[in-house]
């Protein structure tokens, strides 16, 4: 049911500087278009990454292998060039009903209102699969992000010392937050 909702999924988003950008699921024709938009991720900004981007097979395996109910991704088209990069990642078994979301943006179209677009069009998502709690991992350092993940309605949970390791081996802290799809119901 979600791949049938995703294939039909499109949001055309005004940002706040009058840009207009397409927001759509990931396909597989799309491997072109996000080697270019990981390619030109600077090395101070691929510190932060899960996986080695600069790796074609990573990004090639992506595409390959897209699978909507395991990790939804969407990415933001400001004509032909993706300029952001959002996933919803669905988890099994007692975490079933929580999914994690990331995301990323080109460093020109930061500060202008996308991640934010691009953060609401996953809770909407979340929703309709039936998501009860997305999570965040955030940079504790990046108080803009954690404040911009605050207004979309997260909360954080609680501060993570040493939690995010970069390939040079130093570490920093990261703030876990949460935002509740489903008002929690205590019945008596």
């Amino acid at each position: 049911m979600l791949a049938e909702q995703i294939n039909t999924f499109r949001e055309m988003v005004t940002l706040k500087d009058g840009a207009y950008i397409l927001l759509r699921a990931l396909t597989h024709e799309d491997k072109n278009r996000l080697k270019e938009f990981y390619g030109a991720v600077t090395d101070d900004d691929l510190r932060y990454f899960r996986h080695q981007l600069k790796d074609d097979t990573v990004i090639d395996d992506w595409c390959d292998h897209l699978d909507y109910n395991r990790v939804l991704p969407i990415i933001a088209l400001a004509k032909e060039r993706v300029v952001g990069s959002a996933t919803l990642h669905f988890f099994d078994g007692p975490k079933r009903h929580i999914g994690e979301v990331r995301l990323f943006l080109s460093k020109d179209f930061r500060k202008r209102g996308l991640g934010m677009k691009m953060i609401r069009s996953l809770i909407e998502l979340a929703r309709k699969h039936g998501v009860s709690i997305l999570m965040a991992e955030v940079i504790a350092s990046m108080s803009k992000v954690v404040k911009a993940f605050e207004q979309q309605g997260f909360r954080p949970q609680v501060t993570l010392d040493d939690f995010f390791m970069f390939p040079d081996g130093d570490v920093c802290d990261v703030v876990l937050m949460t935002m509740a799809l489903r008002p929690r119901v205590d019945e008596f």
